[in-house]
């Protein structure tokens, strides 16, 4: 499977989750890809310290961008299990290029307005790239929300009144876990001490993308 991860809106959290759902994924016995299709190249460097920290990172990443971005996937497709692709927070050539080869994009949100209002502009990229790419499948993770309170509801029924966009019904909580997991070159589900609840939110998130 190839996926996508992100947004035209930066500050969302999307390479958290794509090196989450690589580790995941990687740990789970699949061959995988990390495609840092970012130009700030956060992806390759959080690999790159988890090949030191750890010994090896468990899983291939190169970085490309633009055309290459495409063409380059399409080579690889058929020598890995998944490909993950983390591309940039905002309308790059990157972001197009992988909506043209993906199976599904993955566009974290967090529940804060600005967030939900850039996706219009992620569903016409979607609307686009599906001229090209028939069965690209869109959905929309709440990622970075609150525990509890009113403004998660209130996004994920402003998120669900977006055409072509799918919302997913796991949500990622705003946890420290994952931020301490990463300084360290690991997923969450890797840090001491562990924390239950971040690892059932990315568990649920890992079936809910890759079905």
């Amino acid at each position: 499977m190839i996926l996508a991860v992100g947004n035209t809106k930066g500050g969302v959290g999307k390479t958290t989750l794509a090196v989450n759902l690589a580790v995941a994924r990687a740990l789970a016995g699949r061959d995988l890809l990390l495609v840092d299709g970012d130009e700030q190249g956060t992806a390759l460097t959080f690999t790159e310290l988890r090949a030191d920290r750890l010994g090896q990172a468990g899983y291939t990443a190169v970085a490309l961008t633009g055309a290459a971005l495409r063409s380059q996937v399409r080579q690889l497709a058929a020598k890995y299990d998944d490909i993950i692709i983390d591309v940039g927070g905002r309308d790059t050539g990157s972001l197009r290029a992988a909506l043209t080869v993906a199976d599904t994009l993955l566009v974290p949100v967090q529940p804060r307005s600005f967030d939900v209002w850039a996706l219009d502009q992620v569903a016409a990229l979607v609307a686009e790239a599906r001229e090209i790419n028939e069965g690209l499948r869109a959905v929309a993770v709440l990622n970075g929300a609150d525990a509890q309170g009113a403004d998660n509801e209130a996004a994920l029924e402003m998120i669900g009144d977006i055409e072509g966009i799918e919302v997913l019904p796991t949500s990622i909580v705003r946890r420290k876990a994952f931020p301490n997991a990463a300084a360290e070159g690991r997923a969450v589900g890797e840090q001491s001490p562990r924390d239950a609840k971040a690892i059932d939110e990315l568990a649920a998130l890992v079936s809910a993308v890759f079905v």
